[in-house]
């Protein structure tokens, strides 16, 4: 794939002020050099944009958190801070169960109580799912702007497809995309490659061809892993850990504000694509 393992070189890089989906965007990344180059110009033709769910699109830590109390009450358990549930997000509905369980990030409930608490979350999540989900600024902007360059849109997420779908549904995000794949999609999820590739497979397009959007480290590591040109947003979950840590593994090519802002790192990258002597 001519992925590189490590970018030791980094600086700070203010792209210019362009007009996005009719905004007026300065977009401001901090940007290895060595990843923009990492690909091939002649093979680099960013052809689509997968996007993470939960802490990328919707924030919906909220309902999470309700369901995951709920579960929690229905095993004599206190509530946790819906902060503190938040940190547990980004692995699946599985892991996620362990962890409110333990009230733990490497926490492991014994199969009784996991697959009891994994039913009591299901039906209590069920039921409030998409009910609470606020989508964060500049996504509906974000992904005109993805689309107006041409980009193809998939949405890559933990979540199992039987959440997923119905909460894309609800949002009314789900007619932006062409393709899901979501939590049992694949033999393994985030941050194993698996879902990425899988996406890419769906869309007939090779890795070198997509570039991955997600909120944490588990989108770093599996997009990199896959292959592909990875931006985090600063906002989202990430499992109680700040994104640049996986900026400064090397992992991602930027920390972008928004989806709005993605769109114009796309641009911006593409311009350079065109100016480079072929």
């Amino acid at each position: 794939m001519g992925v590189r393992a490590e970018c030791p070189s980094r600086q700070e890089l203010n792209i210019p002020t362009s007009q996005i989906a009719g905004r007026a965007t300065t977009v401001r990344s901090r940007v290895y050099p060595t990843c923009i180059a990492r690909f091939q110009p002649e093979v680099n033709i960013l052809r689509a944009a997968l996007i993470d769910l939960d802490g990328t699109l919707l924030d919906t830590a909220g309902e999470l958190a309700e369901a995951v109390n709920a579960m929690r009450q229905d095993a004599a358990l206190p509530p946790l801070p819906v902060l503190r549930i938040a940190s547990f997000v980004g692995k699946g509905a599985a892991v996620l169960v362990h962890r409110a369980l333990t009230d733990s990030h490497d926490g492991q409930a014994d199969d009784a109580n996991h697959a009891r608490g994994l039913a009591s979350f299901r039906q209590h999540y069920a039921r409030i799912n998409g009910t609470q989900a606020k989508m964060y600024s500049g996504v509906l902007d974000g992904l005109a702007a993805l689309r107006a360059q041409g980009l193809r849109l998939a949405c890559v997420t933990n979540k199992p497809r039987d959440f997923a779908q119905p909460l894309l549904e609800r949002t009314g995000l789900a007619t932006h995309f062409e393709v899901l794949v979501a939590g049992g999609d694949t033999p393994r999820a985030k941050p194993h490659p698996d879902p990425f590739e899988l996406a890419a497979q769906r869309m007939k397009l090779s890795a070198n061809q997509c570039v991955v959007i997600g909120d944490s480290a588990n989108d770093a590591q599996a997009g990199r892993a896959a292959g592909m040109a990875v931006l985090l947003v600063p906002y989202g979950y990430s499992e109680g850990e700040p994104v640049s840590g996986a900026f400064d593994a090397g992992l991602c090519d930027a920390i972008v504000s928004d989806l709005v802002a993605a769109a114009g790192w796309i641009a911006d990258r593409s311009a350079q694509r065109n100016h480079t002597p072929q």
